[in-house]
């Protein structure tokens, strides 16, 4: 019993001392794993993305406001009693479609009459050349005086004349009528009719009848900075300037068009210059009174050095990115931007293309610190991009 007993102790002991061991073991691989993890700390992920070349194109940025191409309040030229109303409120009409009549029949009495009087006269000149052909006879054979040749000569002369205001006074009178007749000027969209049938209209009447608006092509009128109008004048000076309508969020293109016009003139009260482009506007995307965001392309830069805006860090010595060198580790460069705009930069210092930059997790990175690089998705290309309004990096 007692070999027994004494053989369970030593046992014991042999099992304890051995599990010491072992676990005194594994610390001090633990210890001599963490020391060496001290000395390699593991790599930093983070996002790349490559700087390359690309066309650059700088837009200028500016709010307008659409305006009709052409705008025309239609009102009476005669006084009169509206008869008829050819139009709807808001429809598109044409260019001499009819849009309202005026009772005509006062305006062809006074036509009629005149052609009447046209027609008097004319009996009246007709009987006057015979009396002159006969005056003209009796005088050759000294029958006649030369007096009452030429008195019958100047009625003759006196009824021509007459004959001719006649003559004018039908023009007018037809004018007048045509008058009570009210046809479009242009093609475009009425707007409230502001006289229906019934009402007696003047000529004197400020008021009008309707306003139409021409919407296809239609403009827009914006401002840039005065600081801008020597780029403007060349980009306008060296072809078509491409302007683009967008909502006024800026979210959406809206229509595509041109500028046509840079006003004559600075308006010092508030340092800008006002401008007008033209759009098709085929789709009525662009509605008179619309505010809207407009972008100018002013100029492209040939082969500009490009990279993603994310990859342009700020700092107390100005702009900086990370650069991942070929170990995969980081170098804290500066760099020179010129240009931003639509979640790209162009860098005319301090980089070159096929670098490899870091575009998310800067914030972990110091300089040479090891990283585990992930690319980015493709860049958008740079004929999307969209400049500030001075088109300079801030």
């Amino acid at each position: 019993m007692r070999a027994v007993v004494l053989l369970a102790l030593v046992l014991g002991a042999g099992g304890y001392f051995g599990w010491r061991y072992i676990h005194d073991d594994d610390r001090a691989r633990a210890a001599a794993s963490a020391a060496a993890g001290d000395r390699h700390p593991p790599a930093i992920p983070v996002t790349v993305a490559a700087v390359r070349k690309a066309d650059f194109p700088v837009y200028l940025n500016g709010l307008g406001t659409v305006q009709p191409f052409d705008t025309v309040t239609v009102r009476s030229r005669v006084d009169g009693q509206v008869v008829k109303v050819d139009f709807e409120q808001g429809q598109m009409v044409k260019q001499g479609d009819v849009l309202l009549e005026i009772d005509p029949r006062p305006y062809k009495a006074v036509l009629d009459q005149a052609a009447a009087k046209k027609a008097q006269d004319q009996a009246s000149l007709k009987n006057a050349q015979l009396d002159l052909q006969r005056y003209s006879s009796l005088a050759k054979e000294s029958f006649a005086s030369r007096q009452q040749f030429d008195t019958q000569q100047a009625l003759v002369e006196q009824l021509t004349a007459q004959i001719a205001g006649d003559q004018a006074a039908i023009d007018n009178a037809q004018t007048q009528l045509d008058y009570t007749t009210i046809r479009s000027p242009l093609s475009g969209k009425t707007g409230f009719r502001l006289i229906d049938p019934g009402n007696i209209v003047h000529a004197a009447d400020a008021g009008g009848i309707v306003t139409i608006v021409r919407l296809q092509p239609i403009s827009v009128v914006f401002t840039a900075p005065e600081d801008e109008l020597p780029r403007i004048n060349q980009a306008l000076a060296a072809g078509s300037v491409p302007v683009e309508a967008l909502s006024s969020n800026g979210q959406k293109t809206l229509s595509k068009g041109t500028l046509t016009l840079v006003n004559n003139a600075v308006d010092q009260a508030s340092g800008t210059i006002s401008m007008k482009a033209t759009f098709a506007n085929g789709d009525s995307a662009l509605w008179p009174g619309l505010s809207v965001s407009t972008r100018l392309l002013i100029d492209t830069l040939k082969q500009a050095t490009v990279v993603p805006e994310s990859a342009v860090q700020r700092g107390q010595n100005g702009l900086y990115a990370f650069v991942v060198g070929d170990a995969d580790r980081v170098e804290v460069r500066g760099i020179t931007v010129d240009q931003e705009g639509h979640g790209q930069s162009v860098v005319s210092q301090g980089l070159s293309a096929g670098e490899k930059v870091v575009t998310a997790g800067q914030y972990r990175l110091t300089q040479g610190a090891l990283v585990s690089a992930n690319a980015a998705g493709a860049q958008d290309a740079p004929e999307t991009m969209v400049q500030n309004e001075t088109g300079k990096a801030q």
